[in-house]
Parts: C-alpha cells; structure tokens; sequence
C-alpha cells in the first residue's frame, strides 16, 4: 500500500458486458468491402449494416426490439448502384439516414413507419431514397451529420473534397478542398469546426463556413490509417494512428497546436486500425480495435486520459458502432452501449454498466445530454449563427415521462450534496460532555468507604451464642452456587462457625478481610482526588506535589502490608485444613468459601 494511490472516479468500476446468441442479431450479411469504415451505425430505435448485397449496393436497417435471427429474406434499402460504403442517422430525426457510396452518390432515406423486418409477403418490397445528392465526381468514403444544425450532411470523397449539404435544399452550401484523400473526419459540438485526417498524415482544423482550414499540423507518422474524433463542447480533439514502427498510439490534441498534449500514448502494437467513440455527457473514450475483441475506456480529466479498464472479448469486430447517449438504459445504470459485428454473420450488443445497488435514479453518472432538437435551422446556420442543442434531464427518462429540456449550458448541481453529510458529523461531536459528566462523579469519600467496609466485615464476627446453638445456624442453608457468587451477593448472608474448633481462627480470618479491602480502594480514591484538587488552583505547584508524594509513599506501605496479609491469610488455610483434616461437609464447604475470599483479595 505504500505510495499507491486509486484516483476517485464514478466511473472507476465500469465494465462491459455481452450478450447472450440469442439476444443479438443474427443470419446477417454484412458487407466484406475493404474500405476503412465502421460498417454499422445505431440511433435508439434502429441499427444500420452495410449488406452484402448483388445487383448495386444496399444496406439495411434492424428496429432494435427484433433481435434473434432476421429472416433470410429481408425489405432492403436500395438505390445505389455500387457498394454502400458508410451511413449515418440524423441526430435529431430517429428515421432518417444518409448513406454513401462507392458510385459517388449521396442519398437521403426515410424508414417507413411501423418498419419491421418480419413480413408475410415472399418478396418483401425494398425502400426507396427520399432525396439523392449528385456532386461528387468520385466514390463517397464518409458521411456525417452536424450535431447542432438542422439538416446540415457533410460527405467526404475520393475527389479530395469535402462538400456540405443543406438537405432540406438538396444542394451542397459549402466545399472545403483537401491534398489528400480524407480518412476520417469529427464535428464539435457546436457544429463550428470540423477536424479531418488524411492520407498526407496531416491534421486539419477547418473553419467550415469560411471554407478554410483554421490550423494544419503533423499527425500520427505511421503509414496506416488514423482516426479522430472531437471531444464534444471540449475545446480538444483525439486522435489515434500508428507510429513508425507500426505501434497504435493515442494522442489529445488542442487546436492550433502542433504537438499533442502530452505527447503520443503507446497502446499496443497490433495492426488493425483503432476506432475512436466520444461520450461528451460522462466525458469517456472509447476505443475499438479492427481485428481484435478488446474495448478500451478512458476519462478526460485534467487535460489527459485517464485509464479506465478494458472490454475484451475472443470474438473479433470488424466493425462496431455506439448508440447516442439518450438511448442507454438507466434503470440498469447503462452508461454507453455498443454494437459490434461478429464473424461478419451477427451484432452483438455490448453494455457498459456502472454497478451499483441502489434502485434509484442515480444523477451522479447522468448528467444532461444533448437531445432530439437541433440548436439553429440549416438557414441560421449557413447564415453564421451558432448554438448548441438543448439538453434533456435523464430523470425524466427514468420515471417514464417524456423528456424534460434544460438548457444547453446547464451544469448539474453536483458540489451541493456532498458537503452535507461532511456538516452533519460536526454537531455529533458534542457527546464529549460524556466523560465531564462520568468525571462529576466523585469518588466515595473515606468515611463511606469505612462504613462499608466495616458493614461485610462484621458479617464475619463471630458470635459464641450462635455457635454454640447448632440448631439456629443457617450455614446449612446456604446453596452452592450462592457460595460461588460475588462478594456483594454474599453480604445478605450471615455465615457462622458451626463448631468451637472452627471459631478461634475465624475472628482473625475476618479481620483480615478488612485490611485488604479497606487498603487498595482509599489508596485509589486519594491518588485521583489529589490532582483534582491540584489542578482546581491551590496555592502552588509544589506543596500539590509534596501531597503526591506523600499518597504513593502511603500506597507503596498499604501494598506491601497487603502482601503480608494476603501470605499470613494463606497459612492460615492452610493450617485448617490441616486441623479438621477429615472434617464434614460443613466444615469443608467453610474452607472452600474462605478460599475464594482469598482469591478474590489476590484479584
């Protein structure tokens, strides 16, 4: 323990977990194109998979609540005449998705109401695109959404373009031109400026409505593809890549600088390429490897990452996607959720949980996340406007209402419980006047003492009369175990010799029984009322010493006399026993009583 610190975190403890076979989603076709993309994306009610699929491309769409095996004969999204390489789903519209595709075309689609993929109809009827977008004169790699405008796609391609379209025109507003090919690119929250990285290993920063790149830098050096992703309402971006010698590193980044904060994170030296995932609400990254089954989680805190732990798995993902924050389940203290591909046949769900007992709403780990409505319209934004999107109250959620709105810059007020149970203790340290009250009391005086003394002794005189009368004794009244009892249950009684042999040394056995007792209780009582009266303010330090001294001398002859008492009482039960030798019972249980009175003097 020496040295080791645990940082405190709420979510330190947070694990993944699998799902059963039969809970996922099962007897799929998923696309082997090998062009770098996540192959799936996922909203809170659907799951979007780029289908393998002959005659044009296609992908489909799974409603969440149909898991189990999908039929081998499903309704379609078709409309592309070459593979579908990525899709997204509009972040404030649950049924529309755009996808991308290699015949350079960007299309827009609707999913009908009340989808399902169990049909009765032999040839389930394929869905149509609502809206196609021609301007690309290449294949389209990656398609996203703006996270705080309303209808705003941006599509990268081939042709070294990345063009922004207002949907709701079907026209592209903006085209930012790049030297290399896009690998990868990721919105801020606002929706103001777009991060890109590309074949040329560099990183740029655009500022999108003036079609610019506000900052060019380095990135990763290594040959492979790199991935970033920004880090929400954070002024910060991540990135993840290969270095020279081929090991995936991680970076965190600020916009306008040329190095990474913190320099470049060695991960592992595995080949596949490293998917970034952002949780803006919990402030985590996640990251998924290709090729490989294992999940890593960290938190942002104090401009780094912190390591958090590591979903593994023997299964492999080849592609993966993260549902939106406002889909997790809460009652189960869900925090993230996780979709990933199997085998290219199956997607299994993974859930991140932070576990805990409690069986309320737990406002700690849910704080508001962004909603279902945008921040400005598509005009507003094209126009120069800016605003984040209201966030919603995830309590609501967990009660079953609809989701109540705060606004988009409200901080939970996290700091206010924790100092109250740091003030209730406070008040609870007043049970201190305890020991002043135990300490009022004072010790019996020396007269009392006296008394007392003096009352059990002379319950041991003894009395010729009532020796002599044998037939008034109630020595043979007295039971056993009240024998055996305390010496304050033996006081009510009043044992007495019954025979003349008994009766000579019995007065000096009782008068033995003062001493001892009188010795040690006067000796304490005076140790303690001394200094009691020192510190009550006497007239000097040295006479409340000499007084000290006096009482220890006093003690020390008191304890040497009781030695000599407690040996000369010794040889006189001795010398008893001696005497009656074979005597009766009477006699015998007489001795025993006298030897546990010795006994409890020694004690």
């Amino acid at each position: 323990m020496s040295g080791r610190f645990v940082r405190a975190s709420k979510y330190r403890h947070v694990f993944g977990k699998s799902t059963r076979k039969e809970f996922c989603y099962d007897n799929l076709r998923i696309s082997r194109n090998a062009w770098d993309t996540n192959l799936v994306k996922a909203n809170p009610e659907y799951l979007s998979v780029n289908w393998e699929a002959s005659g044009g491309g296609a992908f489909a769409v799974i409603p969440l609540g149909e898991k189990g095996k999908v039929p081998d004969v499903i309704p379609l999204f078709r409309g592309h005449t070459a593979t579908v390489l990525d899709t997204d789903w509009n972040p404030f519209n649950d049924r529309l998705i755009a996808s991308a595709s290699e015949d350079g075309k960007v299309m827009i689609w609707e999913v009908p109401q009340g989808f399902t993929l169990f049909t009765d109809a032999e040839e389930p009827t394929d869905v149509s695109p609502v809206a196609k977008f021609v301007g690309h004169s290449r294949k389209v790699g990656q398609v996203l959404f703006n996270p705080a405008a309303e209808n705003i796609l941006a599509s990268a391609s081939g042709d070294l373009t990345i063009k922004l379209w207002d949907v709701g025109v079907g026209s592209a507003a903006l085209t930012l031109k790049h030297p290399d090919i896009v690998q990868s690119l990721s919105w801020n929250a606002s929706g103001t400026m777009l991060v890109t990285t590309s074949r040329d290993k560099k990183l740029r920063v655009w500022d999108v409505r003036q079609e610019r790149p506000a900052h060019e830098g380095p990135g990763h050096e290594g040959a492979k593809n790199s991935r970033t992703v920004w880090l929400g309402e954070q002024n910060r971006f991540a990135t993840t890549g290969f270095s020279r010698m081929s090991d995936r590193q991680l970076a965190l980044w600020e916009p306008g600088n040329n190095t990474p904060i913190g320099g470049f994170t060695i991960l592992d030296s595995i080949s596949g390429v490293c998917m970034p995932f952002w949780d803006d609400s919990c402030h985590c990254l996640y990251l998924a490897g290709k090729g490989d089954g294992n999940i890593r989680y960290f938190e942002y805190a104090n401009d780094k990452f912190e390591f958090l732990s590591e979903y593994k798995s023997v299964e492999p993902q080849r592609g993966i996607a993260f549902v939106p924050k406002r889909g997790v389940n809460v009652h189960e203290n869900e925090v993230m959720r996780a979709y990933k591909t199997v085998n290219d046949a199956y997607i299994e769900p993974i859930s991140f949980t932070v576990p805990r007992r409690a069986e309320t709403f737990q406002s700690d780990i849910y704080p508001p996340t962004s909603g279902s409505k945008p921040g400005v319209s598509a005009s507003d934004w094209l126009a120069g406007e800016t605003g984040l999107p209201p966030k919603i109250d995830f309590e609501s959620i967990y009660e079953g209402n609809a989701p109540v709105e705060v606004p988009a810059d409200y901080k939970p007020p996290a700091p206010t419980p924790a100092p109250a149970p740091v003030s209730k203790p406070a008040p609870k340290k007043e049970p201190e006047p305890e020991p002043a009250q135990a300490a009022a009391r004072s010790p019996p005086t020396m007269k009392e003492q006296n008394r007392s003394m003096a009352a059990i002794a002379s319950k041991y005189d003894d009395d010729e009369a009532e020796g002599e009368d044998d037939e008034t004794s109630s020595f043979e009244e007295i039971s056993k175990p009240t024998q055996r009892s305390a010496l304050p249950t033996r006081s009510e009684q009043k044992p007495v010799s019954p025979t003349k042999t008994t009766s000579a040394p019995l007065p000096k056995a009782a008068s033995t029984l003062k001493s001892p007792t009188y010795a040690f209780t006067p000796a304490v009582a005076g140790s303690t009322s001394v200094p009691s009266g020192s510190s009550a303010g006497g007239p000097g330090v040295a006479s409340s010493l000499e007084q000290i001294k006096q009482m220890l001398e006093m003690q020390t002859n008191m304890i040497s006399a009781q030695g000599q008492q407690i040996s000369h009482l010794t040889s006189e039960v001795d010398s008893l026993k001696k005497r009656v030798g074979s005597g009766s019972q009477d006699q015998s249980e007489r001795i025993r009583q006298l030897e546990l009175e010795l006994e409890e003097m020694r004690s």
